[in-house]
């Protein structure tokens, strides 16, 4: 192959750094850092108990400690839950800054900030958070679920 277009000789320092930037700046497209401190999140729990009472239906949820300010259990299916940090992204580091489960059932909202999220994902509403709620990961083996990071 020629590549007699491209001649490297003829660019200066400075298209150099111009394409190192605007590469770094592509690769980083599209990721951010999560506000929210990474901390270990590893417990199980049996939701047919009556402890769990709130997550032995679909839609039920219930507080959980763990995480950086609690975490909100959320069962989506038969065989389905959903966990995040209770931590709100935008004021985490603030007194008071819990998510709670709005009365609809369906949404989390920070009363500090008013940031309001979809209980499915996380993902912001509206408000004043830019970024989603801090997700853990859940597996559900009929018996127990197990909450981790």
């Amino acid at each position: 192959m020629n590549f007699k277009f491209l001649n490297l000789k003829s660019l200066n320092p400075k298209s150099f750094i111009f394409l190192g930037i605007f590469c770094c700046l592509a690769a980083n497209c599209g990721k951010y850092e999560h506000p929210i401190p990474k901390v270990r999140v590893d417990f199980y729990i049996y939701p047919d108990e009556v402890t769990y009472l709130n997550l032995n239906y679909i839609g039920g949820h219930e507080y959980l400690t763990g995480g950086v300010s609690g975490v909100v259990v959320y069962r989506l299916g038969n065989w389905e839950f959903t966990a995040f940090d209770r931590a709100c992204p935008h004021d985490w580091d603030e007194d008071d800054s819990w998510i709670w489960v709005e009365p609809d059932g369906i949404t989390l909202k920070c009363q500090k900030c008013n940031s309001l999220f979809k209980i499915l994902d996380g993902a912001v509403i509206s408000g004043h958070s830019q970024y989603p709620l801090k997700q853990y990961y859940t597996r559900y083996d009929g018996i127990r679920l197990r909450v981790h990071s």
